[in-house]
């Protein structure tokens, strides 16, 4: 059986010494974390040391079905695999770099000393290619943190070097969460036809991604009634994201400083997490399908641009047959608004360039979602066991609890309008 760099990482760290050393009091402290899409670093422990190995390397990524880039990542992935210890813990990482150019790591928030902080040039020599680097520190903190270099970050950001580093602490924490969740927000520059992000954009994004998947491949968000779910967020792209949960209203309770004090938990339902920031989300999981997005519009679709023509109310007919005869195949679209691209492309009218994704996509029970990007679904039920992180499919609501068409007449009713 063939075997990747990732599944060999994995399985070598399966048989080796993974989470051995973690005392059980710890171990039963929290819950592991579970990365969407994604996966955690095998540790070994060396004379009381927990060891993990990162490998800068290029890698084949896909952010959905039709769409492959080569980027660049660790171990196999990218984002890069979710580092996970405990608060006390002195650790090691190894850093070896398989690129052609020099890198290093920056531990985003740790609190370590300034020749392990991982700025090229500043805090130690860059490691070059085929140089293997040793980190070494004792965690002082808990909470939510990333990783990713500081060297060229305008190009190794932009290619997806950046992963999760998740601290717990030492003692229970009170609320105890059930499911834990993270994800990391990142964007891309994947012009439409090509297989490289382009590193110089800075604003005109085409892919907006949770853990470097777009809907509908990335994971939903699965829990039983009941339980209380944290969803730890990263932002490691270059904007700041408005993140809107539907359903229940979350709390706002901890950050890359650790969970906060109870007095500063805050009810929202929607939170900005800024450039570089975390914030860990936690909520009491209700019954039913629950969107889960970033509430910037273009946010949640794909191969966007600033220089896309607003044809609504346009009568493309004539034009569209002129068109045709320099491109073959090309198809008028968005008289009547935007909705109508997902269902030309599942038709098949609307094929578009290689390896780029429509816009809008994604089936749900009711039709199309048209959605893409930043968006996944909180799924909630109340028969889901302990544990079972499986996708159960889409919610069977109660009778009487779906919204109902009454009637087809768009005159019906008697409704208020102003009058101007």
């Amino acid at each position: 059986m063939k075997m990747s760099r990732r599944s060999l990482v994995i399985a070598a760290g399966a048989a080796g010494a993974v989470r051995v050393g973690e005392s059980a009091a710890a171990a039963e402290a929290h819950v592991p974390v579970r990365t969407l899409n994604g996966w955690t670093l095998p540790f070994r422990l060396r004379n009381g040391v927990k060891e993990f190995h990162l490998v800068a390397e290029e890698v084949e990524h896909q952010f959905a079905a039709g769409s492959k880039a080569r980027c660049w990542g660790y171990n196999g992935s990218t984002p890069g695999p979710t580092i996970e210890a405990v608060e006390g813990d002195r650790v090691r990482i190894l850093v070896t770099n398989r690129l052609r150019e020099h890198t290093t790591v920056h531990w985003h928030g740790i609190l370590l000393p300034s020749g392990m902080d991982g700025v090229g040039g500043l805090n130690q020599p860059h490691i070059q290619p085929g140089e293997t680097f040793a980190y070494e520190f004792t965690l002082r903190q808990n909470g939510t943190h990333m990783y990713h270099p500081h060297a060229d970050e305008m190009t190794q950001m932009a290619f997806g070097m950046m992963g999760l580093f998740i601290i717990y602490p030492q003692v229970r924490e009170t609320p105890r969460v059930d499911r834990d969740y993270a994800l990391l927000l990142h964007n891309w520059a994947l012009h439409p036809g090509t297989y490289r992000p382009d590193p110089s954009i800075m604003t005109d994004f085409d892919l907006w991604t949770f853990n470097s998947k777009v809907f509908p491949e990335i994971e939903p968000i699965v829990a039983r009634t009941g339980e209380r779910v944290r969803i730890r967020i990263g932002n490691l792209s270059m904007w700041n994201h408005p993140i809107h949960m539907h359903g229940p209203r979350f709390w706002v309770t901890g950050s890359d400083g650790g969970r906060w004090a109870r007095a500063l938990w805050r009810p929202e339902v929607t939170e900005t997490v800024s450039v570089g920031q975390t914030r860990d989300l936690e909520f009491d999981a209700v019954a039913g399908d629950w969107a889960f997005h970033c509430h910037m519009a273009h946010h949640t679709m794909n191969a966007m641009g600033h220089d896309v023509p607003n044809p609504t109310g346009v009568d493309q007919t004539g034009v569209e047959a002129e068109i045709r005869k320099l491109l073959p195949g090309y198809m008028a679209m968005g008289r009547e608004g935007m909705a109508e691209h997902q269902m030309h492309v599942d038709m098949g009218h609307h094929p578009g360039p290689v390896n780029t994704l429509p816009m809008m996509t994604g089936q749900g029970p009711f039709g199309n979602m048209e959605m893409g990007g930043m968006f996944t679904v909180v799924k909630v039920r109340d028969d889901l066991r302990r544990g079972d992180y499986r996708d159960p499919g889409w919610y069977s609501s109660p009778a009487g609890t779906v919204a109902r068409r009454v009637s087809e007449n768009p005159d019906f009713g008697a409704p208020v309008r102003r009058k101007i």
